[in-house]
């Protein structure tokens, strides 16, 4: 018996709730880290939250949660407007200044633990990997349901920063691309930074105990990135990060009790798996994300480098044409005269016979009427352009060749006929070639 067979509601159900929450709660916010270049202020303020802790147990000579609480959070607050000023005061970037306050704060930390070394209990692993597995053995009472203090806890902090992102979205979008813009409409920049600063700390402060702080990062960073390679908008790049998030909550979660039972192992960190996950749904995002995936980028730009060899192979065989009507090009002619590579030539040449463009046969090919039409159009592209360019950019007839080659593709009718109106009525370009009709002749 072992992975699914082992499940339980009242503990992994609460144990995915906690995950979710704090997961949409970190991933909210985490957008406008993103955004802003501040995607490591959540790890900066894990660390730096350590002097706060100490400090809480020293004042207070407990471990329990509310001063370890309101401790961690003073510090988190602390390390933002720390992290803010020095890079203001010192005029450096937000990664040296975040890098100088958390390593301080840290160090103070370590140093106030040691100075209470035989009354503190620091446990490495608690702090990095969280104890999420405990959720359902610390409850609270409320309105007569027993629920776990963690989901309590994130619940709030979760509808705490969606009402903010709600009630200041316009804000918030105005100040991460433009904070100058943002102070000179009427709002001041510096306070939405400084309270989306507090509600990171407190965020982070929240999640940190029940899930760690390998977790908390990831959740700030990997989902909003994720969403950042799928869209261009910011308000589906919200809905993005957080239904990324939750389900790398649920996906984490169920890998930690399944994939070690796999290989003969009982279980792993729940939080853990969840950042894992969270990765590879960042790596599927970064792959095949519609505008900025890498696949997707490649394929387009090979669609499009197939798309203008097909248009430089029919318009050379139309120049042919007018040079020798007689002519039969084959495969090889035309690549040495191409510089292309033999397997794009042959793939576009079967695919313009395949689209009755080129007509094959005993090895050499021929334009068809269709083909023609379009070879006529690129090469009428060609010669306006070049016409265009000697008369009103003042470029010699030795040069314009290779923009005119460039710009051929992407010439529809419409720009074709403002060419022709905006250039001296003439039927040749500035070689003395004739710049062929729009329309064929009957």
């Amino acid at each position: 018996m072992g992975g699914l067979a082992q499940w339980s509601w009242a503990l992994d159900g609460w144990i995915i709730v906690a995950g979710m929450l704090c997961a949409a709660a970190t991933a909210l916010l985490g957008n406008f880290l993103v955004l802003r270049k501040m995607s490591m202020l959540g790890d900066a303020i894990t660390h730096a939250i350590l002097p706060g802790l100490a400090a809480a147990f020293l004042i207070s000579d407990s471990r329990s949660s509310l001063p370890m609480f309101v401790g961690a959070v003073i510090a988190g607050i602390l390390t933002a407007l720390f992290t803010e000023w020095i890079r203001g005061f010192g005029k450096v970037d937000e990664g040296a200044s975040m890098g100088v306050v958390f390593t301080s704060l840290f160090a103070l930390g370590l140093v106030m633990i040691v100075q209470a070394a035989d009354r503190v209990d620091l446990d490495p692993g608690c702090v990095l990997y969280g104890a999420i597995e405990l959720t359902p053995a610390d409850t609270v009472l409320v309105a007569g349901w027993e629920i776990p203090r963690v989901v309590f806890v994130l619940s709030i902090v979760l509808l705490i920063n969606l009402l903010f992102v709600i009630l200041f979205l316009k804000e918030l979008k105005l100040s991460s691309f433009d904070p100058a813009l943002a102070t000179t409409t009427g709002f001041n920049a510096t306070f939405i930074h400084y309270a989306l600063m507090t509600l990171v700390a407190i965020t982070a402060v929240a999640s940190f105990e029940a899930v760690g702080n390998i977790l908390v990062v990831a959740m700030f960073v990997v989902p909003p990135a994720a969403a950042y390679m799928l869209t261009d908008r910011l308000g589906v790049m919200l809905v993005l990060s957080v239904l990324l998030a939750m389900l790398s909550a649920i996906i984490g979660h169920i890998s930690a009790i399944t994939v070690p039972y796999w290989f003969g192992f009982q279980s792993t960190s729940t939080a853990g798996m969840m950042a894992v996950a969270a990765g590879l749904l960042f790596i599927i995002a970064a792959l095949f994300g519609p505008r900025h995936g890498v696949v997707i980028v490649f394929l387009r730009r090979q669609f499009l480098a197939w798309q203008i060899l097909a248009d430089d192979i029919v318009a050379l065989m139309y120049r042919i044409e007018e040079r020798d009507p007689e002519l039969r090009p084959d495969a090889l002619y035309l690549r040495d005269i191409l510089f292309s590579r033999p397997l794009p030539t042959s793939l576009t040449l079967g695919y313009l016979v395949r689209h009755s463009q080129l007509v094959h046969a005993n090895g050499t090919y021929t334009l068809t009427d269709t083909g023609r039409d379009r070879a006529r159009q690129l090469v009428r592209s060609h010669r306006l352009w070049e016409h265009y360019l000697v008369e009103h950019a003042g470029m010699s007839t030795e040069t314009i060749h290779r923009q005119a080659e460039q710009l051929e593709h992407f010439t529809d009718r419409e720009l074709r006929d403002r060419l022709n109106a905006d250039t001296l009525d003439t039927d040749q370009d500035p070689h003395g070639r004739p710049i062929p009709p729009e329309e064929h002749a009957p």
